[in-house]
């Protein structure tokens, strides 16, 4: 890249098509925004005798205005930020822009955003590059904006593209941001608690509206007896039941979740099952557990009340729901951003965005 001028009512210089404007100016009266790649017809513009052009330096009549010759292994930054956005781009994202260097990367789709925050850092240890987004781990609607990228000068060298390019390769074909789709899934619900009729129709409805707004179905809830032969044959007919019967994740309620002896860990052990987390990195909800038994995921709540408050069920299930299995990878994204007051709510799904958050 290197710096000429163009002095207003005289003709240019050769070899400046495609030359890049630094600032904005108004020719002729018609706005050229900075950026522009100045055309031949451009060039002809301005060395026409008593052209006028307004904006710049005072200096501009006899300084002349200064441009960009883009040399070989020099971006415009248009075709820099291209790049950058294919580089970060995964599943789930349309691409909107440019638009003075930024490019928008938007939902294509509901579901939660996936980022790789560590290559992302490295790609904005890059000058002069730029990629922002939202939070991992949000849920997000289709047509909202998940990331950005830009690029800061006019031009630049296409060795820093070439950089990003590689960090992002590593992270294969998700690349560095993507939007998980909701999967529709089968959810099925046991709780370990005496309801009565108004509680339970309470329960059940709160149940059902976090799953059908994520794409689900809720296909039963079952009650049983707080003890360890009725909790078992709930959870085999859901995990291991064969056909229709069988669901793909189950939520619990009534557990303790600190006591190894509490039915529902004696069930997940008799079916072959395993937990996965006790505790996660969030509150409040962090006395959630997660298990798996064969192909079937299971979130447990300690009490069914806590189904109506705003808890880190409220994240997990989400991701659950979007194709990602109970793991203690999931669990651990949690942590940053997993003090859930009020001011982190625009991480919940909208269905939680207004409800309580428990005592303690």
């Amino acid at each position: 890249m290197r710096l000429e001028r163009i002095v207003p009512g005289r003709p240019p210089a050769q070899g400046l098509t495609g030359a890049v404007l630094t600032r904005d100016l108004v020719v002729a009266s018609e706005r050229w925004a900075k950026g522009r790649r100045l055309s031949a017809a451009d060039l002809a513009v301005l060395g026409r005798p008593g052209v006028r052009v307004e904006g710049g330096p005072r200096t501009l009549a006899s300084a002349g205005i200064a441009v960009l010759v883009v040399e070989p292994g020099d971006l415009h930054e248009d075709a820099a930020a291209e790049r950058l956005a294919a580089a970060v781009r995964g599943p789930g994202l349309v691409v909107k822009g440019p638009s003075e260097s930024r490019i928008d990367l938007r939902a294509a789709h509901d579901g939660v955003v996936h980022v790789r925050s560590a290559l992302v850092e490295r790609v904005d240890r890059i000058d002069p590059l730029e990629v922002f987004s939202l939070f991992d781990g949000q849920v997000v609607s289709a047509g909202d904006l998940v990331a950005s990228v830009k690029v800061a000068p006019h031009v630049v060298p296409a060795e820093a593209i070439e950089r990003a390019e590689r960090i992002a390769s590593r992270a294969g074909p998700n690349r560095l941001v993507r939007v998980a789709g909701f999967v529709p899934r089968r959810v099925g619900v046991v709780v370990k608690e005496s309801l009565h009729a108004p509680a339970r129709e309470r329960f059940e409805a709160s149940v059902r509206l976090k799953v059908e707004s994520l794409g689900s179905t809720l296909d039963s809830v079952a009650y049983v007896e707080d003890e360890t032969e009725a909790v078992t044959a709930a959870l085999r007919a859901l995990a291991r039941g064969r056909g229709p019967g069988r669901v793909d994740l189950i939520l619990t309620a009534g557990s303790a979740s600190t006591d190894p002896s509490d039915p529902f860990f004696v069930a997940i052990d008799d079916l072959g099952g395993r937990v996965v987390r006790h505790g996660v990195p969030a509150h409040p909800g962090s006395m959630l557990w997660l298990a798996r038994v064969g192909r079937t995921d299971i979130l447990g709540l300690p009490t069914c009340g806590a189904y109506s408050k705003a808890t880190a069920a409220d994240l997990l299930l989400p991701r659950l729901l979007s194709g990602e299995r109970a793991s203690a990878a999931t669990v651990a994204r949690l942590g940053v951003g997993g003090i859930l007051t009020r001011s982190m709510r625009f991480r919940f799904p909208a269905y939680a965005r207004e409800l309580d958050a428990p005592d303690g």
